[in-house]
């Protein structure tokens, strides 16, 4: 068998055109790949949040966004508070046992909260992630018991939080709203997304 020649210049030619698709496809990837890292926007997006509470007053909710999920601050009343005793036998899971939204700690007793009057959960039903609507004012209403104590109403399907956010039996939600991680920074501060110091 005869070799066949190599052309120098063939061979040159070959050799840089290797060259310069390499660096061409590292110039390509460079930018792609950072525009995998999530930007600054995004990263602030799943930051805490804090929150003065110190013009809240019994009675009063308030809405903040953490992690593009609407977050509920609730100041309850002494009569909301007690109202919890009465829902107690009525709700699918009193102590907030289930684990599809675990509860933390702090907040695995009757008013599910750091402190009894201020209660902190996302927004969102465990159902189908529709957000239920304040129903605070106890008493008959649409669509509710006549033996209404105040609380939550999910008007998709009809999901009923107490003021709590504990949800009542045989309803289509399958879990308690869920209570993100908190702390306070002081009486009147409370951060959202963060619970280390708790």
């Amino acid at each position: 068998m005869s070799e066949t020649p190599v052309d120098p210049a063939r061979r040159s030619w070959v050799m840089i055109t290797c060259g310069a698709g390499a660096v061409g496809g590292i110039a390509a990837a460079v930018p792609f790949v950072a525009s995998l890292t999530p930007s600054d926007r995004a990263r602030a997006a799943g930051a805490p949040v804090e929150v003065d509470i110190g013009a809240l007053r019994p009675g009063e909710k308030l809405v903040v966004e953490w992690r593009g999920k609407p977050v509920w601050v609730l100041r309850r009343t002494p009569e909301q508070l007690k109202s919890l005793e009465k829902t107690e036998a009525q709700v699918a899971d009193p102590k907030s046992d289930r684990t599809q939204y675990p509860t933390p700690t702090y907040a695995k007793n009757q008013a599910r909260s750091i402190k009894p009057d201020v209660f902190v959960a996302v927004g969102i039903c465990s159902h189908l992630g529709c957000s239920p609507s304040d129903k605070l004012q106890p008493g008959p209403q649409p669509s509710l018991p006549d033996d209404w104590q105040g609380g939550f109403l999910c008007p998709c399907h009809g999901s009923t939080f107490d003021l709590a956010g504990r949800v009542y039996k045989n309803k289509p939600a399958p879990d308690n709203l869920e209570v993100p991680p908190h702390m306070y920074l002081s009486d009147s501060k409370l951060l959202i997304g963060d619970d280390k110091a708790a």
